[in-house]
């Protein structure tokens, strides 16, 4: 799998987050340190081999006293615990061994912007997609089953042509959620009158000719940090299981506008960390026996098994990619900035994206189209274009791939660089310098500590599931503790790595990476590029495959035989190109033909 926290000396503390990636409950952790993880298997939370001096509790509650934050004794032991591990590593580019010096030209990524945001209409004319020049309709699946997994363009046609009524997709969307959940626990909330009613108006609509965007009658799940009004919106985490937004989120009020009909509200791991909420763990459709990867854990173990036709998850370091990949659902993270975040929850406000969850390539762009463009809201929201997105425009495209990465992958991996060559593609080896690229995690360690302050002071963290060490309620207790210099540094190496892949960039127009090795997780959703994660084949695994920590008293679960799962790759794209990672992904999904293989049993 390339290299991980495990094995990175002084390369940062961090699993995949914000919607990190994970797994397990307490009853599963990964392997022990030193032994090769398995195919799939992430990056993992406050593994980095320990660094620096030695602290205690006494050091905290001396600490303490310059924060002015008192910790109780439990708390300061298990911040003590597990520092050198999960947070000495992220100062890396100051104390070695990889250090990095700053020069006087590299300024911080940060710039304060005095102008209020404006809104703007969504860039929606300026985007075409093949299902609109094509117009091909499939004939009607006989069987429910497979309608629920047909890609949302088949489904569009067949509402469209008033072949299927939405009303009648929604209802087997509702059976299918209620018929899984105790299998996928991936529903935290079931919409079920509020869909009827939608698909209801829709099929109103469209009888009437009032046909909107392809999107118009298909139902979605909405992973639960989406406000929607009236709806509970609990954002996985017990403090908030009675929150009812009153108004809905952009991104909800988007999709209401564009016809879609929202089915459910999806789990994801407790505030945006893992695959682990209130209500327990979400499970992988394709093994049963470990998490579906987190924090859009609910979006893509519900897209994977035909529970909706799409959804909306979000991504800080992680979140789509690895549910995506684990699986075997299509991720679009869109460039920072593309879609508005107003009325999502903020784990980060310099790295949080939403982005949409399908079962093909094609799909995202419908998805994408209807929830970009500013809202006046969320400031770090741009207005740019969409560009045209269709097969066949992909053969002149440069691919970059990094040598050493690909070395350390897997066998799919591989086999889609070559698959790129067959396609006609150019495949470039690029490179990119060794630093220090996890000493940027300050940054979203503290600004996610600084997003939750209040719980974290008042002690209502420490109602959530997950107490370890690599959980939330003690990292955001430790992110107390980090300096405000090695901040500003951290923004500083934020913008030295974002020059350098902007240089990278220009000799490619995409770049094939291994989907959850560290760099490419940690340097891409900091410099805020966007990425698509696909199917790319099958690998075996022996043993489940977790986030947490490894725990000896709680070993994963071993396989007598291996087990056959989904294993993606991921593209990443130039900064607001999506079309272009689209197109490519498009090709390289036809070439791979695995997407049409659906989880047994499901």
């Amino acid at each position: 799998m390339g290299k991980s926290r495990r094995a990175f000396i002084g390369q940062g503390a961090m699993g995949v987050i914000g919607a990190a990636m994970a797994s397990t409950i307490q009853g599963q952790t990964p392997q022990a340190a030193g032994t090769t993880p398995p195919p799939g298997a992430p990056t993992v939370f406050g593994t980095a081999p320990p660094v620096g001096p030695t602290v205690s509790a006494e050091t905290f509650a001396e600490a303490g006293k310059l924060m002015q934050v008192a910790m109780t004794p439990k708390d300061a032991a298990q911040a003590a615990g597990n520092w050198a591990q999960a947070m000495a590593p992220v100062y890396e580019r100051r104390v070695g061994p990889r250090k990095l010096g700053l020069g006087e030209g590299d300024v911080p990524a940060a710039v304060w912007n005095p102008e209020l945001p404006v809104a703007t209409a969504s860039p929606v004319e300026t985007y075409r997609n093949c299902w609109a020049e094509v117009g091909m309709i499939s004939p009607l699946p006989a069987d429910d089953t497979s309608i629920a997994f047909s890609s949302v363009s088949d489904l569009a046609k067949w509402i469209m042509s008033r072949k299927l009524t939405s009303e009648r997709l929604t209802k087997i969307y509702l059976a299918r959620l209620k018929k899984f959940q105790s299998t996928l626990n991936c529903t935290i909330t079931l919409c079920e009158e509020h869909a009827l009613q939608q698909a209801r108006t829709a099929d109103k609509e469209i009888a009437a000719g009032n046909y909107r965007w392809p999107l118009h009658g298909i139902p979605w799940g909405a992973k639960d940090l989406l406000d929607t009004a009236g709806i509970v919106t609990t954002w996985g985490a017990e403090p908030f299981r009675g929150r009812v937004p009153s108004e809905d989120a952009t991104v909800t009020k988007r999709l209401n506008e564009a016809g879609a009909v929202l089915v459910a509200k999806l789990s994801l791991g407790s505030l945006a960390l893992n695959d682990v909420w209130f209500g327990g763990q979400t499970k992988n459709p394709w093994n049963l026996d470990e998490g579906a990867s987190g924090s859009s854990a609910g979006p893509g173990a519900a897209v994977a098994a035909g529970l909706v036709g799409f959804a909306i998850g979000s991504e800080t370091q992680g979140s789509i990619i690895s549910p995506s990949m684990r699986c075997g659902a299509t991720g679009l993270r869109p460039t920072f900035g593309r879609v508005p975040r107003t009325g999502a929850m903020t784990l980060s406000w310099s790295c949080d994206k939403l982005g949409p969850m399908t079962r093909s390539v094609e799909d995202v762009g419908h998805i994408l189209v209807a929830i970009s463009g500013p809202d006046g809201k969320d400031a770090a929201c741009v207005n740019a274009s969409l560009e045209t997105v269709c097969v066949g425009t992909s053969k002149k495209v440069r691919v970059g791939y990094i040598p050493a990465w690909m070395k350390e992958a897997t066998d799919v991996d591989r086999a889609a660089l070559e698959t790129v060559k067959k396609l006609g593609m150019t495949a470039v080896e690029v490179s990119v310098p060794d630093w220090p690229y996890d000493s940027m995690n300050i940054i979203l360690f503290a600004e996610a500590a600084a997003a939750f302050e209040e719980i974290t002071l008042d002690h209502r963290v420490d109602e959530l599931k997950m107490q370890t060490p690599d959980a939330w309620p003690n990292t955001f207790r430790q992110a107390r503790f980090l300096s405000a210099v090695d901040f500003v540094q951290a923004d500083r190496l934020r913008r030295k790595v974002a020059v350098m892949i902007a240089k990278v960039m220009e000799t490619v127009d995409v770049l094939l990476v291994p989907s959850l090795r560290d760099e490419p997780l940690v340097i891409f959703n900091f410099t805020g590029h966007p990425s698509l994660t696909l199917r790319a084949g099958f690998v075996e695994v022996s043993e489940a495959r977790s986030d947490w920590a490894p725990d000896p008293k709680n070993p994963v679960a071993k396989f007598a035989k291996p087990r056959r799962v989904p294993h993606g790759v991921t593209l990443i794209g130039r900064l607001f190109e999506e079309g272009t990672l689209a197109s490519v992904g498009m090709a390289m999904e036809g070439a791979f033909g695995v997407s049409g293989e659906r989880p047994p049993g499901f």
